[in-house]
């Protein structure tokens, strides 16, 4: 990695999957130095348009600031490859019906690198109108990029949708946080958009996913990753 790289890049965590070196970054993506390869999940652009033809109102600023929030993790990490690992949008029409402001976005990010949309629940066929392979999951050496976790054991799997979050509770002080989810076989990524949720770690949706006692929460904070041994964590 080049020092401008490493001078520029905010306190993340460093862990290792199927032997390539990754950076958890603070604001939700996971960067693969060796492979010059960024992975983002669950972006859900567009989900305050989705809700509004459904006739519920939110402020319809979630497409801007997740936009401009990747930019940012572009810029500093500056990858030759970007994985965006499925519900990039909130649903089948939020390509199609993308105002011209974000498509340009959206071109200016995905412009000379070799982008992969992975299919989503909430978007399974690809982008309409946009650059990029839409795939349903993509290998890289010995990594997998998918978006939902597999039910059998998966080394080098990196998947998203159940937007992990991790609590923990010390001195009477409870923090709730958006987190990466490893055992260091598999990782399960937080999702990074700027409307999504998240669901703990701990909760039964995660039941077999990694191994016993070796389970780590990357707790995402302003401007660094907290690695937690998931035995200190709290359910809730």
């Amino acid at each position: 990695m080049s020092a401008r790289i490493a001078a520029s890049i905010p306190r993340h965590a460093e862990l290792a999957l199927a032997g390539e070196a990754a950076l958890c970054d603070p604001s939700g993506a996971l960067f693969f130095p060796g492979l010059s390869l960024l992975a983002v999940s669950d972006l859900h652009l567009e989900k305050g348009a989705a809700f509004a033809r459904r006739g519920v109102m939110l402020p319809p600023y979630d497409t801007a600031a997740t936009l401009a929030r990747l930019a940012m993790v572009l810029e500093t990490y500056r990858p030759r490859i970007v994985v965006s690992l499925g519900d990039s949008f909130h649903d089948r029409l939020g390509a199609a019906h993308l105002p011209p402001v974000y498509r340009d976005a959206i071109c200016a990010l995905t412009a000379g690198r070799d982008w992969y949309w992975i299919a989503g629940n909430h978007d399974p066929d690809a982008p309409v109108g946009l650059a990029g392979s839409a795939v349903d999951e993509l290998c890289v050496g010995g990594l997998t990029f998918r978006h939902e976790p597999s039910l059998r054991p998966c080394a080098g799997e990196i998947a998203g949708h159940l937007h992990p979050g991790a609590r923990l509770v010390r001195q009477g002080r409870s923090v709730r946080r958006r987190c990466f989810a490893s055992d260091g076989e598999r990782l399960v990524m937080p999702a990074f958009g700027a409307f999504t949720g998240m669901l703990n770690v701990l909760d039964r949706a995660y039941a077999g996913l990694f191994g016993a006692n070796r389970l780590m929460a990357y707790m995402l904070g302003a401007d660094r990753v907290y690695p937690i041994d998931g035995t200190m964590l709290s359910r809730g």
